[in-house]
């Protein structure tokens, strides 16, 4: 099976390397490519994501700025659903 070019253990699609290549590309077209990179990784994407990021020379490219807020945590859910949300009580 050929290999290519910008797949690699962090990138094994290609899909990062590929998305820094496309002209126009618009960040929503990186979070769709970097979703489905994140989806199909096999290890942990935020060891991943600074090497990713270092590997290009793009500071200002949308799938930059993408990559930058994957390292962010996710945030933490804080409503709780049902009956009990809706009516404001707790514990």
């Amino acid at each position: 099976m050929a290999v290519k070019p910008g797949q690699g253990p962090d990138d094994p699609k290609g899909l990062i390397h590929e998305a820094f290549r496309i002209d126009g590309i618009t960040e929503a077209e990186c979070r769709s490519i970097f979703l489905d990179w994140a989806l199909s990784y096999p290890g942990d994407t935020s060891e991943a994501i600074p090497r990713l990021i270092a590997a290009q020379d793009a500071p200002d490219h949308p799938m930059t700025d993408v990559l930058r807020a994957g390292l962010a945590d996710a945030p933490q859910p804080s409503r709780r659903g049902g009956r009990a949300a809706r009516l404001g009580q707790t514990g």
